[in-house]
């Protein structure tokens, strides 16, 4: 059955995480020997980065996918996204065989879009926003009659996502501070959601980059507001929260502790700090929470979990920073 309404509770979490099962990898939680050291106090990473299409989005959108009845997928399914969850889409649709749009921005880096392509999804490049590439799903699910599967602001989406949340509190029980990539709020809703309510003592943190953090500037607004997407070293964090947000805008002003804004630079040395000390390929937005502990922005008063959401980063892309030779975007 698919969820209707405002409200998702950890039984829908749980309910997830029965349909994920099999379908999805468990991904380890793992001790950072460098970050304690560095921190004062106990720091583990979630490795999301070795999920099956390389970032969580394969949770939401599996999960999602399976919910939705049979008939309402008979000409395919199409949604919009930043890279990450186009990609999770397509690799569900193929298992289940079935036709996959995928709609992006000018903006969304070639190696994503191959990714996807590979998977047998086809591809629509539209505008230079998701929210441009929202307008090609509206029209295809308007006209065309596809079903669609939104990246963030869903019921199933957001549930599925929160099963993240399960394992990291399982893995950590004790956990004082949780670092999660703030986007569009399908993520930390889901992984708050479910982890404070094992855990009401969590501190959840999101944690974004100063170019274009749509629901940053949503929370300060109280409600959803636009923002320009610009080019950063965290694409995948890119993009609006769309104007009619109907669930993650809500969650994410009740159950976020603070959001932490970091440069460019900063997340280029949460990027080089991953692999030279953690040994991780791990994307801009994956590298956030790391770039936050390292930038001395988040402080640990306990045990604390960084969520490495993904690892699609163009590996010419990945060279420079590593290397140094990155000039970051202006």
């Amino acid at each position: 059955m698919v969820m209707s309404g405002q409200d998702i509770g950890l039984e829908d979490v749980f309910r997830a995480r029965a349909r994920l099962a099999g379908r999805i990898v468990a991904t380890p939680t793992v001790a950072s020997p460098s970050l304690t050291a560095r921190c004062g106090a106990p720091v583990f990473l979630k490795l999301e980065t070795r999920q099956t299409t390389g970032s969580f989005k394969l949770r939401g959108a599996t999960n999602a996918l399976s919910a939705l009845p049979r008939e309402a997928l008979a000409t395919g399914v199409a949604a919009a996204s930043t890279g990450n969850h186009g990609r999770a889409l397509a690799h569900a649709a193929a298992q289940a065989g079935i036709r996959c749009v995928v709609c992006m921005s000018a903006l969304v880096p070639s190696n994503k879009i191959e990714g996807i392509r590979a998977l047998g999804a086809e591809i629509r490049i539209v505008g230079r926003s998701q929210d441009d590439a929202q307008v090609e799903v509206d029209r295809l699910v308007r006209e065309e009659r596809f079903a669609t599967v939104p990246p963030f602001d869903h019921a199933e989406v957001i549930a599925g996502q929160g099963t993240l949340g399960l394992e990291i509190i399982e893995a950590v029980p004790d956990a004082e501070l949780l670092l999660v990539p703030l986007s569009g709020g399908g993520l930390i809703g889901g992984v708050a959601l479910a982890a404070k309510a094992l855990r009401p003592r969590l501190r959840v943190i999101g944690v974004s980059m100063e170019r274009g953090a749509a629901m940053h500037a949503s929370l300060k607004a109280g409600r959803p507001v636009q923002v320009e997407e610009l080019e950063t070293l965290a694409d995948s964090l890119g993009g609006g929260i769309g104007l009619d947000n109907r669930h993650t805008h809500r969650l994410a002003a009740s159950l976020l502790d603070d959001v932490i804004l970091l440069t460019e630079t900063e997340i280029a040395a949460g990027i080089e700090h991953a692999y030279s000390a953690e040994q991780e390929i791990v994307e801009g937005a994956g590298a956030v929470g790391i770039a936050a502990l390292l930038a001395g922005k988040a402080t640990p008063r306990g045990p604390a979990i960084a969520l490495l959401s993904g690892r699609n980063i163009a590996m010419d892309l990945h060279r420079r920073i590593i290397t140094g030779g990155l000039p970051c975007p202006a």
